[in-house]
């Protein structure tokens, strides 16, 4: 025989000292849930508060754990506190305590994401935002064994000129959509199309190395840029510490329209204060109608700069959901829809919830 001992963890990040109109607990909520292989923080925390997102202010989080979350694993139990008079949150984790000559097998050690990693996963690491001809100064295939044109896994190609110390792994891409600002028109930057991957196998002018992984074909003259090193995929959600307003300017996975769990590009950078784990509300855009009475007022003086003509009206904005910031650029971010109450469409609003 052997016993399970629970032992409490006093995490300093899951106190909570919130008035109750800032957060508002689910209705049938349950008071302790137990965290299990393939659990998400956003799910986890959905099950507790109406407002997932708000666990960092529930939790008391401040900037550095934001930064550097605790990480929570399957077998950990969450539970709510009302002791106090208002909603804490503690963490119970398990451990095993085991007699002479019993084994045990461990606990499952890898910690639960914030979000589904197997949605955000490819835009991890692609598609990667450039600026404008950025990829024309990258090092390109020049040529490949035997003379093919299509080249596979397996292939050695060669590459213009890659110099001993050079990193020995890298991506192939090729310049595919312009991303532009739908206010200004702006180009914000150019989509690389993502293809697979190689490794140099000797370096020179030109280098050699071999095709490892083919998305989509791959040709002579497609770019490389160096493999990353890997992103973090766990996100603690905060809003922007300002307000902040912006657009979708993409949708993803071959759709018109979003849902949850879709990815969208959005007009808002680090350069315009967008960090990861970001949470933005989505609000439909208010559509311009014309104004079915307008007389017109010639007393009054034309604004020549207004978008909305005199005899137009525009409609509020409306929110329909919420979307979470997990990759960023210097003037655009990929977010992963979390909530809708409707279908989301490029040019929709996002702004500070």
């Amino acid at each position: 025989m052997f016993r399970s001992i629970i032992t409490l963890l006093s995490l300093s990040c899951l106190c909570l000292s919130v008035h109750a109109d800032e957060i508002t607990l689910q209705k049938n909520h349950p008071e302790r849930y137990v965290v299990k292989k393939g659990d998400t923080l956003w799910g986890i925390s959905g099950t507790f508060l109406k407002d997932p997102w708000k666990w960092p202010k529930v939790w008391k989080m401040n900037r550095a754990e934001i930064k550097n979350p605790h990480l929570i694993y399957p077998g950990d139990v969450v539970v709510l506190d009302m002791s106090s008079g208002s909603p804490e949150f503690k963490l119970l984790r398990q451990t095993v305590t085991l007699e002479p000559g019993v084994i045990e097998e461990p606990l499952e050690k890898e910690a639960i994401y914030t979000i589904p990693p197997n949605v955000i996963g490819p835009f991890l690491s692609q598609p990667l935002l450039i600026e404008q001809d950025e990829l024309e100064t990258a090092p390109r295939i020049v040529g490949a064994q035997d003379n093919r044109l299509i080249l596979s896994p397996g292939t050695r190609v060669y590459i213009n000129n890659l110099e001993e110390g050079d990193k020995k792994f890298w991506n192939i891409y090729r310049p595919g959509d312009v991303l532009k600002d739908p206010e200004s028109n702006e180009i914000l930057g150019t989509e690389a199309i993502y293809l697979g991957d190689l490794k140099i196998s000797k370096f020179g002018q030109p280098a050699s190395g071999n095709i490892v992984k083919a998305k989509e074909e791959i040709f002579s003259k497609d770019r490389l840029v160096v493999a990353s090193e890997g992103f973090k995929e766990s996100f603690v959600p905060h809003a922007p510490d300002n307000e902040v307003s912006g657009r979708i300017i993409k949708i993803y996975g071959g759709v018109a329209e979003a849902g949850p769990e879709t990815v969208v590009s959005i007009n808002l950078g680090k350069l315009n204060g967008i960090e990861d784990g970001h949470v933005l509300a989505i609000s439909r855009h208010g559509r311009l109608i014309k104004d079915p009475e307008y007389k017109e007022d010639k007393s009054k003086p034309v604004d020549k700069e207004s978008k909305v003509k005199p005899d137009e009206i525009k409609l509020p904005d409306e929110r329909v959901g919420l979307v979470m910031v997990f990759r960023t650029f210097d003037r655009v971010s990929y977010g992963l829809i979390m909530q809708t109450s409707d279908a989301i469409y490029t040019l929709d609003t996002v702004h500070t919830p």
